[in-house]
């Protein structure tokens, strides 16, 4: 999480219509992997025969995994509350209690090159929202041991924590510091700069994560261990187009930190990648791993990528415009208490309240971050919605994928929500308005029913996105 919210302040709080990091929450809302408790593999409902009757739930949960599995719904929907609540309210505070201000002068003091006063206030300010977000983290951590979700240690636990806390310092700093200098260039148009470098830096985060993944976690060919598995991805690769070669396969070792089940695509061009878990090979049978890879592919063949870059692109052009003006409000009603510019200004102090070019100073922009998280807040649910569809049309292409390739595409569609959700305890009857406003996937549930009923070959049909 700390590596999740360093990361969103250092690139302006982008609203990203899908985010990749380690967290509590399920997968269903980050990835086609939830992110709850992994027990030893048991018989999922769907490797019994399978009807059309709806009585039976396409996904369920015995009943001792279910209790658990409501529980841990609970903990974790107020977690992303308490979480949100919580990254805005250290924000406020580093501004009420002129924290922020008193940094600003403190690196002025230091030393005499603004780029480097700018370099030192950011990466001090990345570190105090990285300790003030610990406490948070540390529960999560706690919670998801408590529930089997967890294997990792706190030693390896606190050291990933660094890992990513010096990434977002490294990396974090100097983006902050170029829109800060964006912001301080153009007082008045600031916000379309800022919304013109956003997004090449969106592509390029795309591109550059798996380089960033080995920091975190080990990696092997997945030939070396599954090579029968990987005679099959390449009949998938062939039938969808994707062009991984066998040596871009990777086996990673989660289980020396997780129990979970997950395989997955990243990457972009020269970088993009098939990652299996070492805790699904081997443990969930190879069809059901290619449904999941078939969903994965269907984010690049249908070009969920670039579609979701161009919505960004197009809601962050006025989320950035209104967040600029409300900025500015803030700066012209509490910037004097807050100190945006000095004291000691008299007059130019007034001005500069009044213009709006307070925002340029350090102080000043972290009003901005404090505006842009408050909306990246109230607009989660637009985001998610649109990622939503994104993730139901790959479920639907991942199921066509594997057509022709295993011998029920229904049954193992199923079979593959009903193994992900027990192994991570996703809830069977979610809140559809915890649904609607945090989840970036539709629930295990509604998948597994799709794809129960899902079987556009019967009587000599098509699927949506194949001839056959």
């Amino acid at each position: 999480m700390i590596l999740l919210r360093s990361a969103t302040l250092a690139c302006c709080l982008v609203l990203q219509l899908a985010t990749v990091a380690p967290r509590l929450g399920p997968a269903p809302r980050t990835a086609i992997r939830p992110a709850a408790e992994s027990t030893p593999s048991q018989p999922s409902a769907a490797e019994q025969p399978t009807t059309a009757q709806p009585s039976p739930q396409a996904y369920s949960l015995p009943p001792d995994k279910l209790a658990r599995a409501i529980a841990l719904s609970r903990i974790r929907n107020r977690l992303h509350l308490v979480d949100a609540l919580w990254g805005l309210g250290v924000l406020w505070l580093l501004l009420i209690t002129r924290a922020a201000a008193g940094l600003a002068a403190w690196a002025e003091r230091l030393l005499r090159r603004r780029w480097l006063q700018g370099l030192l206030f950011f990466a001090v300010f990345l570190v105090i929202i990285a300790l003030a977000g610990m406490p948070l983290d540390a529960f999560a951590h706690h919670v998801s041991r408590s529930y089997g979700i967890s294997v990792q240690g706190w030693g390896g636990w606190l050291g990933d924590q660094a890992k990513a806390l010096g990434l977002s310092v490294i990396i974090g700093a100097p983006i902050m510091l170029l829109f800060n200098w964006i912001v301080r260039r153009w007082p008045r148009r600031y916000w379309l700069g800022a919304w013109v470098v956003t997004l090449p830096l969106l592509v390029f985060s795309d591109f550059a994560s798996p380089l960033l993944e080995p920091i975190f976690n080990k990696y092997e060919p997945l030939a070396e261990h599954h090579a029968a598995l990987v005679t099959e991805l390449e009949k998938v690769v062939a039938r969808t187009g994707t062009e991984i070669p066998p040596d871009r396969m990777l086996l990673m070792k989660a289980s020396l930190k997780s129990n979970g089940l997950n395989a997955y695509v990243s990457g972009l061009g020269a970088t993009k990648r098939i990652v299996v878990w070492d805790t699904t090979a081997g443990r969930i049978p190879d069809d059901e791993i290619l449904f999941i890879f078939g969903h994965e592919s269907g984010h690049y063949v249908l070009n969920h990528i670039p579609k979701g870059l161009a919505l960004t692109a197009f809601f962050l052009f006025f989320i950035y415009w209104a967040c600029a003006g409300a900025a500015a409000w803030l700066a012209r009603i509490f910037g004097a208490r807050w100190r945006l510019v000095p004291q000691e200004d008299g007059a130019e102090n007034t001005t500069a309240l009044l213009s709006g070019t307070a925002l340029s100073s350090r102080a000043g922009f972290v009003v901005l971050l404090f505006v842009l998280s408050v909306a990246s807040v109230v607009l989660e649910p637009v985001s998610n919605t649109f990622s939503r569809h994104f993730e139901h049309q790959a479920d639907v292409y991942g199921q066509e994928a594997i057509h022709g390739i295993v011998a029920d595409p229904q049954k193992t569609a199923v079979a593959s929500f009903n193994a992900l959700g027990e192994a991570w305890l996703e809830d069977p009857n979610p809140s559809p308005f915890i649904e609607f406003w945090t989840y970036s996937h539709p629930s295990t549930q509604t998948r597994a029913t799709f794809a129960l009923h899902y079987d556009p070959w019967a009587n000599g049909g098509h699927g949506e996105f194949f001839d056959k």
